[in-house]
């Protein structure tokens, strides 16, 4: 049976329960940089489904679910560029949309996005002309951002995508649909030293650890994880600098 993870059981980080009141953090109206073309393969087949990076490498990937309170994603952005640690920002189509702004600074500040469908359904309970909907519209609105599909998918609302989600993935030019080794619940607010905690436990060489934007728990445990990464010889790494 396939579990419904991280994105199904949290569904309060898509802006469905009210977020605690806080002064909004600006988030500046950076120019996007020029992009850069990433050419669509004509499709060969489904992709793959990857959980981690070689674990002979020296990198660990932080990847983080996109969605809700833009002041808190500011927030986010604003410890990676302290801590000078590229992240890869999975966007939710709408959000983004709405917003585009946040997404030119994640470019402008050398980190990568990539697709987390368009509106956050449960991928694996759809058919297979949803799926394909909600990546297709989710890739309009990356191209709109940067010019192109970005390399990344990440399916919404299941842990383990289904042959049907790999083959409209495949379709919609995407080689691999990304998932986790490292998943600290963050979404469910356990506070950071507990997110730290887990992240630190399972830390390897070629981790792709799975964190959300619009969490306290993220933002207090974000610099200790990226301390614990280097504590232990490792870097962290943008997906494409992990997978190639």
């Amino acid at each position: 049976m396939l579990a419904l993870g991280a994105c199904s059981s949290g569904l309060r980080h898509l802006g469905l329960a009210p977020a605690p009141s806080r002064s909004p953090s600006v988030v500046p109206l950076t120019p996007a940089p020029t992009p850069t073309p990433i050419p669509t393969p004509s499709p060969t087949g489904p992709a793959t489904f990857v959980t981690n990076g070689p674990r002979t490498s020296t990198g660990v990937a932080l990847t983080f679910h996109a969605s809700g309170d833009l002041g808190m994603a500011g927030q986010m952005l604003d410890l990676a560029k302290a801590a000078q640690a590229p992240i890869t920002v999975f966007a939710v189509g709408n959000w983004l949309e709405a917003a585009p702004a946040i997404g030119n600074r994640i470019l402008a500040e050398g980190h990568e996005l990539g697709n987390h469908t368009y509106t956050h359904p449960a991928l694996g309970s759809l058919t297979a002309a949803g799926v394909a909907d909600e990546i297709d519209r989710c890739v309009q609105v990356l191209q709109s951002v940067q010019g192109n599909n970005g390399r990344w998918f990440r399916p919404s609302g299941i842990d383990i995508p289904t042959p049907t989600i790999l083959d409209q993935v495949g379709k919609a030019g995407y080689f691999q649909s990304i998932g986790w080794d490292i998943d600290p619940l963050d979404y469910n607010e356990p506070g950071g030293p507990a997110v730290v905690s887990i992240v630190t436990a399972g830390l390897k060489p070629g981790s792709i650890i799975s964190l959300h934007f619009g969490y306290q728990s993220s933002l207090d445990a974000f610099p200790q994880i990226v301390s614990a990464i280097r504590a232990k010889g490792l870097q962290p790494m943008l997906l494409r600098d992990l997978l190639g």
